[in-house]
């Protein structure tokens, strides 16, 4: 595998930063995009742009059933059952909110269990942060390690009668831990628990396949996946989608509408409000061919490699913390360097050309956990070479040097 060739198919590493090569290394927030990406979105809106869903001359054709291309694209490449099971959101945030509002309003009442993790971004923890508040729900949080892992046993040993959901992410965005998802699945199984995922740093770098995982909801982030922002994926088993209601009105999700009642379409129309993000839905498409033209698994290797070779190297400098140490790890290292704010040490990192990012990465109870407010996190993605760790080693030095370290 050739990365300097996969490299230049990304056209912003033609730039520079600061006159720097630029050293992208913040894909657990946003990868970069392939020419192939821009060009479809661009293709889309040059030749084949309608609104879908509705009207039936050519361009209004064309443009549902290139929309309708990627469904099954998504549908083939995460193994879902159906069709049907594949939903498009904004983001993944949105895909987590359409759960915890439809699941929650007709599952979880007051008194009941929700549990989550204490590695959990943000995004998958609100939204049961706002059932709480409204339906009086009580939600645990399942600790991690001084490696930065959640043990099996400590979600075992949660879990009750009163548990209606378990949430939890699929790989930290913090400390990389990678979660034990099909036993979680099987224990929740015992007692009919559902289970989501939050799948945005897995789904990246790790292969999908949601028979074997056996999850029944699995949020997805689009534009970590060399993708266009503005679209998420929710995957819910049918089970679900056939029986949970709509989580927002308007157009396109209605099947009749009459003064006094108004009838739902079935999955995944019910849940796709109003005009869609079409070209960027179109634009992934060609995300989803690019990983299967390289591989997902020669990706996970390749990233692991560069990894293992991230973490020697960082570690050689005595001033330098790795946050977690997890026996499961993804493609994330976060960092703190004694006397450094991370957001200093991401300026001096930026006037080489090196970007990473620096703060709690919306994960402000895990960096709690860890007694520490912020870090720096280098995150890696396919176009990364053991040259950009040099690169970022040799700046982390520099941070050493400006603050006499």
């Amino acid at each position: 595998m050739e990365i300097k060739s996969i490299k230049s198919q990304f056209p912003i590493f033609k730039n520079k930063i600061n006159g720097k090569p630029l050293i992208y290394l913040d894909n657990a927030n946003s990868s970069q995009k392939p020419k192939s990406v821009i060009d479809r979105i661009s293709k889309f809106y040059s030749k084949e742009f309608s609104n879908i869903g509705r009207s039936v001359h050519s361009l209004a054709v064309t443009a549902t059933n290139r929309f309708e291309d990627t469904r099954d694209l998504v549908k083939k490449y995460i193994n879902a059952k159906s069709r049907e099971e594949i939903i498009f959101t904004k983001n993944a945030t949105e895909a987590i909110n359409l759960v915890a509002s439809s699941y929650g309003e007709n599952f979880i009442k007051k008194g009941d269990e929700i549990l989550i993790t204490e590695l959990e971004h943000h995004a998958n923890y609100v939204p049961w942060h706002f059932l709480r508040q409204k339906k009086g729900a009580v939600i645990k949080f399942a600790e991690c390690n001084e490696k930065g892992e959640v043990d099996i046993d400590e979600i075992k040993k949660l879990i009750s009668n009163k548990t209606k959901i378990i949430a939890v992410t699929h790989l930290s965005n913090v400390t990389g831990a990678i979660m034990p998802i099909k036993k979680i699945v099987d224990l929740a199984s015992k007692k009919k628990i559902p289970v989501l995922v939050d799948g945005c740093q897995g789904a990246p770098h790790l292969q999908l396949n949601m028979q074997e995982l056996g999850c029944d909801f699995y949020a997805i982030s689009c534009h970590k996946m060399y993708g266009p922002t503005g679209v998420g994926i929710l995957y819910a088993k049918k089970k679900w989608v056939d029986v949970l209601p709509p989580y927002q009105g308007g157009g396109g999700m209605i099947e009749e509408v009459k003064k006094d009642n108004i009838t739902y379409p079935q999955s995944p129309t019910k849940y796709e409000a109003g005009t869609l993000q079409t070209a960027e839905v179109v634009g992934f498409s060609e995300s989803i061919k690019f990983i299967e033209d390289i591989g997902i698994k020669n990706i996970m290797e390749h990233e692991r490699k560069i990894l293992e070779y991230g973490l020697e190297e960082i570690k050689k400098n005595n001033s330098v913390r790795v946050i977690g140490d997890p026996k499961k790890r993804g493609s994330i290292i976060s960092f703190t360097i004694k006397g450094i704010h991370p957001h200093d040490i991401a300026t001096i990192l930026d006037e080489d050309g090196v970007a990473i990012r620096a703060g709690h990465h919306c994960c402000q109870i895990l960096h709690e956990k860890m007694g520490i407010a912020a870090s720096a996190r280098a995150s890696l993605g396919i176009y990364n070479s053991k040259d950009d760790i040099d690169a970022l080693s040799s700046a982390i030095k520099k941070c050493n040097k400006v603050f006499n370290n």
